[in-house]
């Protein structure tokens, strides 16, 4: 291994150890971190000397993405069915976390945390309408039980879809030096 390529892959560690942060904030990070190192291959087979990680290695991040990304959606759902919730609470949450991420990202003043309290407003808010939505509304306390689990699921689904950026990470890192 020559020493341009040691150089690459410590600077793809640096700015892929961000982008496992911004899984935390509940963005885009792994992805990515997954469209960098998938850069770099193209770079790699074409102008390098070799593969970086091979197709089969980044393939089988681009799996655990899909994975963390669904862990992340269900997760918010999964609350509100533990909360005791209905088909429609879940629903809401799901439509709820990601209106919420999408429209408060402008309106909190606090940089990519506003995307994640977005979401997390967004994911009670939609679990609360999907409630108060059904044909036998539920009283107060179930509603804000069932919005709870919502948003404990959201939150988890969160931290669980930053574990699978942090796989990923240590994947791309260490797969190069094998």
């Amino acid at each position: 291994m020559d020493w341009i390529t040691i150089i690459v892959i410590v600077l793809f560690a640096t700015v892929a150890a961000v982008c496992v942060l911004l899984a935390l904030l509940g963005l885009a990070g792994t992805w990515i971190m997954i469209a960098i190192a998938i850069g770099i291959e193209f770079l790699d087979t074409y102008w390098g000397d070799g593969e970086t990680w091979g197709w089969t290695t980044l393939g089988i991040c681009v799996g655990l993405a899909i994975v963390g990304e669904i862990m992340e959606m269900g997760a918010g759902a999964l609350g509100v069915k533990v909360g005791g919730g209905s088909r429609r609470g879940m629903i809401g949450a799901i439509i709820g976390g990601i209106a919420g991420g999408v429209i408060c990202t402008p309106f909190i003043p606090v940089p990519v945390i506003g995307t994640l309290i977005g979401a997390v407003i967004g994911t009670f808010t939609g679990a609360v309408i999907g409630e108060l939505s059904h044909k036998d509304p539920a009283t107060v306390g179930e509603v804000a039980k069932s919005a709870t689990g919502a948003t404990i699921g959201r939150i988890l689904g969160v931290l669980g879809k930053t574990g699978v950026a942090a796989v990923c990470w240590c994947i791309l890192v260490v797969t190069p030096f094998v």
